[in-house]
């Protein structure tokens, strides 16, 4: 089963965020709860960890900015 990334709503106003830096490289295996990217808000940046464990499939690139919900890798 795959598992789709996608960017959190961390705040309530919150309509964009910045993929700041990948933490895990694309193809690597990870653990459920395992810090896989950086989220740059306006207010802060916060590690977000995988939801799931299995093979991380990168979809996006690092330092651009995502609408909240957008598709930014899956694990598979």
């Amino acid at each position: 089963m795959t598992t789709t990334l996608t960017i959190p709503r961390l705040e309530m106003a919150m309509t964009e965020g910045t993929l700041a830096e990948w933490l895990v490289e694309d193809g690597a295996e990870v653990k459920e709860g395992d810090p896989i990217y950086v989220l740059e808000t306006e207010k802060a940046a916060q590690e977000i960890e995988a939801p799931a464990s299995g093979k991380l499939a990168r979809k996006a690139e690092a330092g651009a900015v995502y609408p909240v919900g957008s598709e930014i890798g899956e694990i598979g």
